[in-house]
């Protein structure tokens, strides 16, 4: 009998097959802090360093105090005269820490920082307290700062344009750029490796350019065509692709800090996804980049000739808008100026590669930046309103601008409004400003004789609306029928009396124009019911409040009620109180009240009082129409941007950062170590953001087109030329090919600015196209001068939609607001529609799992190069999430119902669809014996649900070859 064979451990000898296949070329070095690190050294800690600690504990500091220096990391590590002020990865033992809690020693000693500060400082001494100043600090002299001396470094010179070197193997290269590669590695003695098979090719330019998986028949169709031009033909239909621009717009998101809310609470940015969807845009129709620049940095001031493009334009400046600030600081000119630090960080670091806010409290430590230079550029941003200030300041919302049409519906509403405003506040001036003083005053139920039943006590049968309007009401107000549901409504009162005997009841209400005059009010005694007709449009009798309706005989075990209805009128009914005065107290009521009728004195107030009374009955009919007018008003798109201030006044510069402590003033204009010849003129009655797009956008500018090309690199072969991509900087690294860097970046000038062609040339290129395997020589550990091709994982969203495409559930619908309108808080916010991932809300404090896991962009940080880490949580999130098994029982479901000649058939289907390509001979029977064997035990579903699993969980579904 042959034993049955164990599922479990053949779905482990398949995940084994499909990781050793691959290989993990990948360096981790614990020590080296990484960017994300430095930068939140730079942003977070520097500056508090700077100015609450530096007075006291830095080089030129007039008294050292305590033999401690905190303006350097060694200083930091050495400590003073207690010992190390910091201790990495340990908070307690970190004497900074404890002082800044007040724990031992009291910092800064005018007084205990907030407490996100300090929790800020222990977050960065348990991350390993990463802080670039190697340097000791051994003189107080000041670094002089020498602008021609720093453009000797090789980003701040003009970008060249190279000769194409010449190489000896002439077939090899498809371009120019393999000329620059090939050149580059046979200085090195090297060679290049073979080209990647056509299924790796396929996968790895899907991904590449849309982000998303090939299907098996599109893999078919391009490894069976003999055409030479069959790549170029798939490059072109890709380029055209809807789906380019949701690929590499994502990419721009990332560089741009793109989110949907802000840590704050939470609170949600309802029209930030405009801004998304112009970047989908823009990418697709392949809009100039220099024009894409000027745009985000000054496109509400950009003269437009249609509609399209002054929408376009004012929805770009939501760029300057998406930070992540502290909304609750109520020092409002340091969130103002922490708000335009925040501006400049993703214009220096996103455009330019430029760590400009390091020089905000000092001049740059490493580059030629003056902390003149960062008030130069930050005065153009504080010209510019980006914050509505409250106790809680808000970001900036405009109505977009719309059609002739449109506005001609606009117009004609708000002329509606207005003359019912001016109907109303002209209503308004005819009552005198003392009439609360003429109207008689109101009356509880309490200080009344009798036994009085308000309003509010009595049994109402249908809808009758609560009113104050007129203030001659007993106890908490009246209530009327709004003139409407005639014969459906009825009230009434029920007295709780104390005896059987002689009542006088009387009725009040309050008088107006607009009331019946013949309202039904029925008495229910002891001696049968009487029915009275009231006109209410006559003034009451007794005070102004109550008429008489007769004496009655009332018994407490008999019927003793007053009902008042509706029926058969016209106009409002009132109903306020009903009074059953005991006939022994009626004389002194009477007493109390002695003026049974109106003197003429009193008729006069009274009339007077009627006619403000139906004014203010008319006032409050106009403001309902006003109210339901502001209703139906045309619904008007909005964008999130910035304001004009209407001047151009220059910044001094704040000494240590501090915006309380001034110095001189420093002229608006640009990097002085970027610039050549004139620099930009600010005008006095703009921000200069025009001058300093213009000036970025310049063809001639050694950074803007650099940076770009750089970017385009990185992000189709996984590394840049230049490995830091934010950062062009003394601290960033060389490029690994500089003539091929400038190269690339004249010829995206000259070609118009244009992304998709760059893309285009440099995935045509033979050096695209090389395979991953090959063994890394010795002389190029880190494979920087690309002998083969780098092997890169997969990025979240390219996960997620893989898998949802593969399961056939992905909605491939583009662009608008996929979160509900009213939606005001981003906590516990789950995201489960399946569409493409670069349409999740990205909401800074509800990230979808999956992001999480797969090192998702930091939203609130600039970043052009995403963190890639292999952690166990990776694999576990394949292996258990309800997501990552609801795509695969999705797709054996798909597999299942389509027809095969046989398993192995349908196996190889899966392997094709999964990881594009088919399954060795190894795989196939070891697949076949899992589902087989899974299937007695479950059943069919199940055992193809788990194989499809196992295959989203290998590596070489994760990694591009």
């Amino acid at each position: 009998m042959q034993t049955q064979k164990n599922p479990v451990r053949m779905l482990v000898r398949i995940l084994l097959l499909l990781i050793v296949s691959q290989f993990l070329n990948s360096e981790i070095n614990a020590e080296e802090p990484t960017s994300e690190q430095l930068e939140f050294f730079e942003k977070k800690i520097r500056p508090v360093l700077v100015t609450h600690c530096y007075e006291c504990h830095a080089v030129d500091s007039k008294n050292l105090q305590g033999g401690l220096l905190l303006d350097s990391r060694d200083g930091l590590l050495t400590g003073g005269d207690s010992g190390p002020a910091v201790v990495p990865h340990d908070i307690d033992e970190s004497l900074l820490i404890s002082a800044l809690k007040f724990d031992s020693f009291e910092m800064p000693p005018k007084g205990k920082l907030p407490e996100h500060i300090i929790a800020d400082f222990e977050h960065w001494v348990n991350n390993g307290a990463a802080d670039p100043r190697e340097a000791k600090a051994t003189s107080a002299k000041p670094r002089k700062i020498d602008i021609e001396a720093g453009r000797s470094h090789w980003a701040y010179q003009p970008v060249s344009d190279p000769t194409i070197p010449e190489v000896n193997n002439h077939s090899w290269p498809a371009n120019e750029i393999d000329h620059f590669i090939l050149s580059r590695l046979k200085e090195a003695g090297l060679e290049p490796t073979k080209e990647a098979d056509k299924e790796v090719l396929i996968r790895r330019l899907y991904f590449s350019l849309i982000g998303l998986p090939p299907t098996p028949e599109e893999i078919e169709a391009f490894v069976s065509n003999p055409s030479p031009q069959a790549y170029e033909q798939v490059v072109d239909e890709l380029l055209n692709s809807p789906h380019f621009g949701e690929r590499w717009g994502r990419h721009w998101l990332d560089v741009v800090r793109y989110a949907e809310s802000v840590t704050l609470r939470g609170f949600v940015m309802p029209e930030a996804w405009r801004y998304r969807d112009y970047v989908i845009d823009t990418f697709n129709e392949d809009r100039p980049y220099d024009q894409f620049v000027t745009e985000q940095l000054a496109g509400d001031l950009i003269d437009s000739t249609s509609l399209e493009q002054r929408q376009r334009n004012l929805i770009a400046t939501t760029f300057l808008t998406m930070g992540n600030s502290n909304l609750e600081d109520q020092d409002k000119k340091k969130l103002e100026m922490d708000f335009v630090d925040e501006q400049l960080d993703v214009i220096g670091r996103g455009f330019l590669a430029q760590t400009i806010t390091c020089a905000r409290c000092h001049d740059h430590k490493f580059d030629p930046i003056p902390t003149r230079d960062y008030y130069a550029m930050a005065g153009i941003l504080k010209n510019v309103k980006a914050l509505n200030h409250a106790n809680i300041s808000k970001w900036i919302e405009v109505p977009l601008p719309v059609s002739k049409e449109v506005q001609q519906k606009l117009d004609a509403h708000q002329q509606a409004v207005d003359e019912l405003e001016k109907a109303i506040a002209k209503l308004k001036k005819q009552l005198p400003a003392d009439l609360k003083k003429t109207t008689p005053k109101t009356i509880a139920t309490n200080q009344l004789p009798g036994i009085v039943v308000d309003d509010s006590e009595a049994r109402k049968v249908g809808s009758w609306k609560d009113s104050q309007s007129f203030k001659n009401y007993v106890g908490n107000g009246y209530c009327h029928d709004e003139a409407s549901g005639k014969g459906e409504k009825t009230i009434t009162f029920l007295p709780k009396l104390p005896k059987d005997g002689q009542y006088e009841v009387r009725f009040a209400y309050s008088h107006s124009v607009n009331r019946a005059v013949d309202v039904p009010i029925t008495v229910f005694s002891a001696d049968g019911e009487k029915r009275i007709l009231l006109n209410q449009k006559q003034p009451p009798k007794i005070d102004g409040r109550f008429v008489s309706l007769g004496t009655y005989r009332f018994e407490v075990a008999g019927q003793s009620f007053v009902l008042v209805e509706n029926k058969g009128t016209t106009g409002h009914v009132i109903a306020d109180a009903v009074q059953f005065l005991p006939i022994e107290e009626t004389e002194l009521a009477d007493q109390k009240s002695p003026n049974q009728t109106s003197t003429k004195e009193e008729e006069t107030q009274l009339a007077e009082l009627q006619k403000f009374e139906s004014i203010e009955q008319e006032i409050q009919s106009l403001e309902v129409k006003l109210k339901k007018l502001e209703k139906s008003a045309p619904v008007i798109p909005k964008t999130m941007t910035v304001l004009e201030e209407g001047k151009g006044e220059d910044l001094p510069i704040h000494i240590r950062g501090n915006v309380h402590n001034l110095g001189e003033i420093a002229p608006r204009g640009v990097l002085q170590v970027a610039n050549y010849g004139d620099a930009p003129m600010m005008p006095s009655d703009e921000s200069g953001r025009l001058e300093l797009a213009k000036w970025m956008a310049d063809p001639e500018h050694p950074l803007t087109s650099r940076v770009m090309t750089n970017r385009v690199w990185h992000w189709l072969f996984g590394v840049g030329l230049v490995r830091t991509v934010d950062n062009f900087g003394t601290t960033g690294e060389s490029p690994s090919h500089p003539e091929l860097l400038d190269y690339l970046s004249t010829r995206f000038v000259e070609e118009g600015w244009s992304v998709k062609k760059l893309i285009r040339s440099i995935v045509m290129s033979r050096t695209y196209r090389l395979s991953t395997e090959g063994t890394t020589p010795a002389a190029d550990p880190e494979n920087r001068l690309l002998s083969h091709c780098h092997r890169n994982r997969l990025d979240a969203e390219s996960l997620r939609d893989a898998m949802l495409s593969i399961s056939g559930q992905l909605d491939l619908k583009p662009g608008g607001r996929t979160f509900p309108e009213n939606l005001s808080s981003d906590y516990g916010y789950q995201f489960k529609e399946p569409l493409r991932s670069v349409y999740a809300p990205v909401f800074r404090n509800s990230l979808p799992e999956i992001f999480e896991a797969f090192d998702f962009a930091n939203p609130s940080m600039v970043s052009g190069r995403r963190n890639v880490s292999t952690v166990a949580p990776q694999a576990l999130f394949l292996m258990n999430h309800p997501f990552v098994r609801e795509q695969a029982s999705k797709t054996a479901i798909q597999l299942l119902s389509e027809s095969f000649n046989d398993e192995e058939s349908r196996i190889d289907h899966a392997y094709m669809l999964t990881i594009a390509r088919h399954p060795t001979t190894t795989e196939r029977e070891i697949s076949r014996d899992f589902i087989e064997s899974t299937t007695q035990l479950s059943s069919s579903q199940e055992a193809w649900t788990q194989f499809v699993q196992s295959l989203f969980s290998s590596l070489e579904f994760r990694y591009l070859k």
